[in-house]
């Protein structure tokens, strides 16, 4: 019959000699697949762009004389110098650095208030502390200021005084910045970080 005859052709239609078993697959599906793919490489890749080196734009070039960097510290009005004791093949110190040094807004931060330096606990390179003193960089880290664990991040003032002192990996970006703030205003004074982050995060809570 002519019903008959239509339901067949139609399911001719859906047939294709170009795949095996003649079925043809739906081009809005595949496209909506690859379009799907360009958004997700395209997050991707934005993510990527957004972090930046920490070598280049967290830490600041030195040549070993601490001395010097603390009258380069005030000659260009920073708050301090902070210290990041690192050593190799230290895991907490590689999540830093690609996850929390690597952001924009850390490194703009800690760059407009510090002078950034990194140290090797474990370093034979022989550098000048904060008194003039020639040591090599591993007596600098444990017989000056007992550092065994890594990371520790050690902030100074302007005299070289060791004012804060953070060991270990900060929970994310913004707890560092909350680090960076609470040496920067000079909150160290009156109160541990501790007590510091619970007044950032009920302040957060009301806001």
């Amino acid at each position: 019959t002519m019903a008959r005859r239509l339901d067949i052709r139609a399911n001719d239609a859906a047939l294709s000699p170009e795949r095996p078993g003649g079925l043809r697959r739906s081009p809005v599906r595949l496209g909506g697949w690859v379009l799907a793919l360009w958004v997700l490489l395209g997050a991707l890749v934005g993510i990527r762009a957004e972090n930046r080196s920490p070598e280049q734009h967290f830490f600041d070039q030195t040549f070993g004389d601490f001395r010097e960097e603390l009258a380069n510290a005030r000659t260009k009005g920073k708050k301090g110098i902070l210290i990041m004791f690192e050593m190799d093949e230290c895991p907490f110190c590689h999540r830093m650095k690609t996850t929390v040094l690597n952001r924009p807004e850390v490194q703009d931060f800690f760059r407009a208030n510090f002078l950034i330096f990194p140290l090797d606990i474990e370093g034979d390179v022989e550098v000048t502390d904060f008194h003039g003193q020639v040591v090599r960089q591993k007596d600098l880290a444990l017989k000056q200021f007992r550092v065994r664990a890594t990371p520790v991040f050690a902030f100074f003032d302007l005299e070289g005084n060791l004012i804060a002192r953070y060991t270990g990996a900060t929970k994310n970006a913004d707890e560092f910045l909350w680090l960076g703030e609470y040496v920067a205003t000079g909150a160290y004074k009156d109160r541990d970080f501790a007590r510091f982050k619970q007044d950032k995060l009920k302040a957060s809570a009301k806001s």
